[in-house]
């Protein structure tokens, strides 16, 4: 072995940052015959140098400013693990680029926000950013896209990609709790982010989602054109009847071309129980790639914690020393194209609950409101009277959303709707 060490400098030691010293510890012969030289850390930063993070720092150079550790001559890849769309985590890594440095980051929203201006800093530098940490966590998700499936033209990509959001869906359902209660049971776990609404309104999961249409569609990334929609609104009462259907809820991600452009959605979906996607259970990931050539492909693993985002770190990381590079997105990002968003969505079944009261001709009215939006009933069920009101829900044919939200705004006027209307698309999966 006679390459020089490739040397590394980390910033941010939190889960991932220590997670990462802790493999190159404890591997590092492992990974020196793997990558064909040595991988060391140089120098480390963190807001907080003293704190006990049950690994020593005390061989590592100390920088208290990530851009001066980005800056330093003695460290070839500066890994970015701080997060934040801007601030310290973008400062320090456009002065890496530029100082010549290749990067390795786990931070979804500063790619999904600053991502096209990164990319190309990093081509005009001679420099490559990685990024599979920033996306399903252990996952390789990245490499199956940019490498494994080259030669496919990609047709749709999906999946679950918030753990947090699979851990209280599938909590509700199995243990017939409120969302509220097993949100606070999350939050007292620390499943959550500091601001919940990142996990449960979709943005997290919507950054990867971003990011992995991108590189599919050969984009630029345009999460600002994303449909966003949260779990805050499932109740139990969703879950439980969707399951009577031969489906479950999902916070699901779905990117797909069409002829009106790049279609991008992260909202709750029903998906059939006995698919992969309805079988995952718990903080689990799981993305599902679509090409031509390969047909459909499924990924399942965890999307966070320590290990399993260390890991993607650590593949990054093996890829620069061994020489492998490519371009941020899988193609020069001067190439990527404007992304043109979709103004509505394929068409698809959707799943509608509401309350009705309890009067003659009340459903006659629903249906008539509905038949005129052009949507036809596949299906409808009515559950048990609650005092004055009824629970309905309805199935519908394959329709479009602009139809539903028009079909739900019109009910109001109707004078029979007891509670606001639900309504989850069901997804083809």
């Amino acid at each position: 072995m006679t390459q020089a060490p490739l040397r590394l400098g980390i910033a941010g030691l939190g889960t991932v940052g220590v997670g990462t010293l802790r493999i190159v510890n404890r591997h590092a012969e492992l990974l020196a015959a793997r990558a064909g030289r040595p991988i060391e850390i140089t120098a480390v930063s963190a807001r907080n140098r003293d704190k006990d993070r049950g690994v020593s720092i005390q061989p590592f150079a100390w920088e208290d400013d990530p851009v001066a550790l980005a800056r330093r001559d003695d460290l070839d890849v500066f890994v970015e693990l701080m997060g934040g769309a801007d601030g310290p985590a973008k400062a320090a890594t456009e002065a890496a680029l530029s100082a010549g440095k290749d990067v390795v980051t786990a931070n979804k929203a500063m790619l999904a926000i600053n991502g096209q201006s990164l990319a190309e800093l990093a081509e005009e530098n001679g420099r490559v950013i990685r990024f599979e940490a920033a996306v399903a966590g252990g996952i390789p998700v990245i490499k199956a896209l940019t490498e494994g499936l080259a030669g496919n033209q990609v047709t749709r990509v999906m999946g679950v990609m918030n753990g947090t959001c699979n851990y209280i869906l599938t909590r509700m359902e199995n243990e017939g709790l409120s969302y509220d209660e097993v949100f606070d049971a999350a939050n007292q776990l620390g499943f959550l982010e500091a601001d919940p609404t990142l996990d449960v309104g979709g943005i997290d999961a919507g950054h990867k989602l971003a990011l992995l249409a991108t590189i599919a569609f050969g984009t630029k990334v345009a999460f600002s054109d994303m449909v966003l929609e949260g779990i805050e609104r499932i109740t139990i009462e969703d879950i439980e009847q969707a399951a009577d259907m031969g489906f479950r809820i999902k916070l699901l991600g779905v990117a797909q071309m069409t002829p009106r452009g790049l279609e991008q959605r992260m909202q709750p979906c029903l998906v059939p129980a006995a698919s992969p996607l309805g079988q995952l259970e718990g903080a689990t990931n799981m993305t599902v790639l679509e090409g031509d050539a390969v047909g459909q492909i499924v990924l399942r693993g965890a999307g966070a914690g320590e290990g399993p985002t260390a890991s993607a770190v650590m593949g990054d990381v093996m890829d620069i020393a061994r020489g492998f590079r490519t371009p941020t997105f899988g193609r020069p990002a001067s190439g990527l194209a404007d992304s043109v968003p979709a103004q509505t969505a394929i068409p698809a079944p959707y799943y509608l609950r509401m309350s009705l009261v309890d009067e003659p001709g009340a459903l006659a009215k629903i249906a008539t409101v509905l038949g005129e939006q052009g949507i036809s009933i596949d299906r409808m069920h009515q559950y048990g009277h609650r005092q004055d009101s009824a629970p309905v829900l309805f199935v519908t044919h394959k329709t479009d959303r602009a139809s539903i939200d028009a079909s739900l705004a019109k009910m109001g006027d109707t004078g029979v709707i007891a509670s606001a209307p639900v309504a989850i698309r069901i997804e083809d999966v």
